[in-house]
């Protein structure tokens, strides 16, 4: 039983490194550091549009792009998100929309 206790523990971490590695090395953008730890919902969208922009990595739109990583980070990765950084980082994504014109 011990065996199977190691398991359980080694995949649950491998996932959470697996998101915590998307968000850092994302083959689509190049993030700021620390981005989805900030308290500005405009600062954070004016960042990833920035790197959505730059990026010519990507497949998709740049507002695609910057969105997808946005709600990757909030879905899977900021899974343990306390309730004030979650409300910044929904609210960031009006933000986007705003920047973008959509």
């Amino acid at each position: 039983m011990a065996e199977t206790s190691k398991l359980k523990k080694s995949s649950s971490s491998s996932k959470r490194r697996w998101s915590q590695r998307v968000t850092k090395t994302s083959n689509a953008l190049d993030l700021e550091a620390g981005v989805f730890t900030w308290t500005n919902p405009k600062r954070i969208a004016a960042s990833l549009k920035r790197s959505a922009e730059a990026s010519k990595r990507r497949k998709g739109s740049a507002f695609q792009s910057a969105m997808s990583m946005l709600n990757f980070y909030i879905n899977r990765a900021g899974g343990g998100l306390p309730a004030k950084q979650e409300r910044v980082l929904e609210r960031a994504k009006e933000e986007l929309r705003v920047l973008f014109g959509k």
